[in-house]
């Protein structure tokens, strides 16, 4: 019997190979699955706790004081110890850990266990990324979301690797974040498949 898979040509499934095509850039968007990533900072959870502990001298101080050595003093020593470890609590607690979510239309990074502060850079403001493999607090004048007029806005969390987006406007955002050489790669293939962009060189 005769095998008809084949034309007379010698081509196999003639009709499947004129639909195929080189890939599209929508083919690819489709592949690219959303990349997350975190970075913690457990140090930090012993300044909460010293936070915690200025917090509860103060509400001590106003509860169990008798208020006879003078009302301005008291008060002034009550409002200090709370509101320093107010700034405390929330300066920690909000930053330590950061959490990083790309996909092919925007970079959103969330600080803390309640996501605040929260930014969301939209790829289309993006010209390209670079990985960071050491970013300190040093270099950006301590931790939490940062900036400074030379270097742009960070989040740094803790010392170690990063990434840096550089921006259409000139600025840069880094992030601090576990596996930032993956994220680099998802950006940088999310703006090369983005229409009318080109892959950054």
């Amino acid at each position: 019997m005769r095998d008809h898979s084949k034309g007379p040509q010698g081509h196999e499934g003639d009709e499947n190979t004129g639909a195929a095509g080189p890939p599209s850039p929508a083919d690819g968007a489709a592949d690219l699955a959303v990349w997350t990533g975190r970075a913690t900072n457990r140090v930090q959870w012993l300044l909460a706790a010293a936070g915690a502990a200025c917090l509860a001298l103060g509400v001590e101080l106003a509860v169990d004081n008798a208020w006879t050595s003078g009302l301005a003093p008291l008060v002034m020593a009550v409002v200090g110890c709370v509101a320093a470890g107010l700034l405390m609590l929330y300066g920690t607690l909000a930053f330590v850990h950061v959490a990083v979510r790309v996909d092919m239309e925007a970079l959103e990074v969330r600080c803390g266990h309640i996501g605040v502060p929260r930014t969301r850079i939209p790829l289309s403001h993006v010209v390209d990324a670079d990985f960071a493999p050491r970013v300190t607090p040093r270099q950006w004048g301590g931790w939490g979301y940062r900036w400074r007029p030379e270097k742009g806005t960070a989040v740094v969390v803790r010392r170690g690797e990063g990434f840096v987006l550089r921006l259409g406007d000139g600025r840069t955002f880094t992030v601090t974040v576990d596996d930032a050489e993956s994220a680099v790669r998802v950006i940088r293939r999310a703006l090369r498949l983005a229409p009318g962009r080109k892959a950054p060189a």
